[in-house]
């Protein structure tokens, strides 16, 4: 897998900004910027897109997310939406790593079995999200399951 991220440069009044733009194997293209800056004379972005870290925490739910719905369907559940909300907590320090991350998905269908959702959840969690995996590393990683019948 590769991607290559380019800094934007100069904004529109001529200033340094924070802004970057990725562009995917896949051939897709995304923006990301940093926060304002704090301080005069610090680098600071522009609020025009993501931060990287949430970015990073999108990415971690979207991976999440399809295993579940990927693994319902093979157990020919009848699910017909799945979310994932990620709250997460970073260290006060740099590097400002995720410490904690709280998923908590909401899985709605018909007829669906309250024990195949819970474990499709923890099967995404403990075996095939490459994501969680990698952010497990550093932070305390924990999960809810709350279930809509149609």
């Amino acid at each position: 897998m590769q991607c290559t991220v380019q800094w934007e440069g100069k904004d529109a009044q001529g200033n340094d900004g924070m802004a970057f733009t990725a562009h995917t194997e896949s051939g897709h293209t995304l923006r990301m910027d940093g926060a304002p800056a704090s301080a005069p004379g610090e680098p600071g972005g522009h609020n025009l897109a993501p931060r990287p870290m949430e970015l990073l925490l999108a990415g971690t739910g979207g991976c999440t997310a399809y295993d579940v719905v990927y693994i319902l369907k093979k157990a020919r559940q009848d699910v017909r939406g799945c979310s994932v909300r990620l709250d997460a907590e970073r260290a006060p320090t740099d590097p400002k790593v995720f410490t904690r991350i709280h998923m908590h998905f909401t899985v709605s269908g018909k007829d669906l079995h309250a024990d195949k959702v819970q474990r499709a959840v923890e099967l995404s969690h403990t075996k095939y999200c490459s994501a969680s995996a990698m952010l497990e590393k550093t932070a305390l990683m924990t999960f809810s399951v709350e279930l809509v019948q149609e």
